[in-house]
């Protein structure tokens, strides 16, 4: 088993998620008496020749981290991310997608994480230069700013139950 395949979720002192990192950095971590284990993967463990440690999941860093406040960038990728990668009019994932104005640019729309969504070609060739109101067309969610906890949250989809609590997925 590769140290590096397996993810490892940073807390900071205070439990609040910083991150995720490959399991080797997290060892890292652990034998430097920076971080402390909150919980390990159920089978997975590291073996030398005198003893086997369990591998870790979570870890809680030992002081804590003052992180200034991550701006997450306006860009497609980061659209795509925060929609999940679904049609904000239809709600299908299997065909080809773009960023779509809910306030075209012709009619005063900005370039803002509230006026931009995904859209399949389909659905943005249909609504056109309207409002999705004006063309009769309800988008599934409301677009807001991400902040990177909820990043977190899409990466984490399939991985551990244990991680949900830290990352408010009850």
């Amino acid at each position: 088993m590769s140290l590096l395949s397996s993810k490892v979720l940073v807390l900071n002192s205070s439990y609040e998620p910083l991150r995720i990192c490959d399991a080797q950095k997290a060892v890292l971590l652990l034998f430097g008496g920076k971080a402390v284990p909150v919980a390990h993967h159920p089978e997975k463990a590291i073996c030398t020749v005198s003893c086997c440690f369990p591998l870790p999941s979570i870890i809680r860093l030992n002081v804590f981290v003052r992180v200034p406040f991550k701006k997450i960038m306006l860009n497609k990728k980061n659209i795509l991310r925060r929609d999940a990668f679904r049609c904000q009019y239809c709600g299908r994932t299997d065909l080809p997608l773009t960023v779509d104005h809910i306030l075209p640019r012709s009619r005063g729309g900005e370039e803002s994480w509230e006026n931009l969504i995904t859209a399949c070609l389909r659905c943005n060739t249909k609504k056109g230069n309207r409002t999705p109101s004006e063309a009769g067309m309800a988008t599934r969610s409301k677009p807001a700013r991400p902040n990177h906890i909820i990043f977190m949250q899409q990466l984490t989809a399939s991985v551990s139950d244990e991680w949900k609590p830290y990352l408010f997925m009850s």
